[in-house]
């Protein structure tokens, strides 16, 4: 099959709509359950392209959770700790009684984990086969679809169970290579170029421009994280990373300053969720993992105050939680360290470096080639910092 109606474009009225392959070839892809849409699909090619590449880069399974042509979050596989189970929910998820959980179910959890507001209503992707740890944690969230290269039997039969059973599956041929070069329309105009095949390893780490030339491995890994996540998240962007996760994503924002400082919020609530008092919050029984994922949200912001005052917090909280004051949270955030942020293309100000640091940054990996480039490796060699030009944009539109 070489096309697939779809039930409309990216709007209600954009109709009709269809994938298919110019060339008259078969789809690289199969829908195994549900109806996907045109921005299903945008989402899964994108984050399928984004995990087989880290997963190749690394030699590890990797996880990302997509909005709207963009990740909101990336992880590497790995265990995870007593906090992670707690702040990701996993323990009273329906994958909660399985102690050790694969890699690849650890990888995505981490991955929508990264910022549970924005993966909300997500679409999942995975480097490798999904199976019934990662299908089962699935099944207790809210979520569009997922793309991966293959499913067990058990994962199929938990999937096709979610949204009444209409939740979108596909699965890709993990050994599909696309043409060198793409177009798309736009107002009817044919746009082609070359598409972005540059892969990112550790050999382009290599140009360390500041005083500071220790990049551990960890720091090298959580690089090629940072870069991999930044060639599939629409520019301007920027990636804060720690130990191989996307821990904040900036992303189409027209100011470089406005996607660190978007990203460092994300950053630091993602920290904030390990605060004590956040792990002690008691709600009320029965509530819905998404409504206390903004609950912990506004718990950790200045909003909690009016949320005080009106009494909403008995909707959510079965005790009356201590407030978490302004000094505490950005006391907090102070100690969160060994943090990598990446930039898809150069910082033309110092003020990047500042605000970064902020979020317990102490590596910087960034095209470089501003008129500026001084100034910016003066403020990281300030703090510390160590830096590394990579001379490739990741622009991705």
């Amino acid at each position: 099959m070489n096309e697939l109606a779809l039930k409309y474009g990216c709007n209600p009225n954009q109709k009709p709509a269809r994938i298919f392959m110019r060339d008259g070839s078969d789809l690289p892809l199969e829908v195994l359950n549900g109806r996907p849409g045109y921005i299903n699909f945008l989402d899964a090619l994108n984050s399928w392209q984004l995990v087989r590449e880290l997963s190749q880069a690394t030699g590890r399974v990797a996880a990302a959770s997509f909005k709207h042509v963009s990740p909101a979050g990336v992880a590497l596989g790995g265990p995870l700790s007593d906090v992670e189970r707690k702040i990701y929910f996993v323990d009273d998820s329906p994958a909660g009684g399985r102690a050790g959980l694969s890699d690849v179910a650890c990888a995505y959890i981490r991955a929508r984990g990264s910022d549970r507001l924005c993966s909300y209503g997500d679409w999942a992707a995975l480097s490798d086969t999904c199976d019934a740890d990662t299908a089962l944690y699935l099944k207790g969230e809210v979520s569009d679809g997922i793309i991966a290269p293959g499913f067990t039997d058990e994962a199929l039969e938990i999937l096709r169970t979610k949204k009444k059973g209409n939740y979108n599956i596909v699965r890709i041929d993990p050994g599909y290579q696309p043409a060198s070069e793409e177009r798309k329309d736009v107002f009817g105009i044919t746009f082609e170029q070359r598409r972005n095949d540059y892969m990112v390893d550790e050999s382009q780490l290599g140009n360390v421009v500041t005083a500071n030339k220790e990049v551990p491995s960890e720091a090298r890994r959580d690089m090629v994280v940072a870069l991999i996540t930044l060639k599939y998240t629409q520019s301007n962007s920027v990636c804060y990373v720690k130990d191989g996760q996307a821990i904040g994503v900036g992303a189409g924002q027209q100011s470089r300053i406005h996607c660190t400082r978007l990203a460092g919020s994300k950053a630091d609530n993602w920290f904030m969720r390990q605060h004590p008092k956040v792990l002690g919050l008691q709600f009320v029984e029965g509530i819905r993992r998404p409504a206390r994922d903004n609950a912990i949200d506004v718990y950790t912001s200045d909003e909690y105050d009016d949320v005080l005052r009106d009494g909403a917090w008995q909707e959510v909280f079965a005790v009356r939680p201590e407030p978490l004051t302004r000094e505490e949270r950005a006391a907090w955030v102070a100690t969160q360290t060994g943090v990598t942020v990446g930039s898809d293309a150069f910082f033309p100000f110092g003020d990047n470096v500042e605000r970064a640091r902020k979020s317990g940054v102490s590596y910087i990996v960034e095209p470089g080639g501003s008129i500026r480039d001084d100034n910016v490796i003066q403020t990281a060699d300030r703090y510390g910092i160590a830096m590394c030009f990579t001379g490739m944009r990741l622009f991705h539109h």
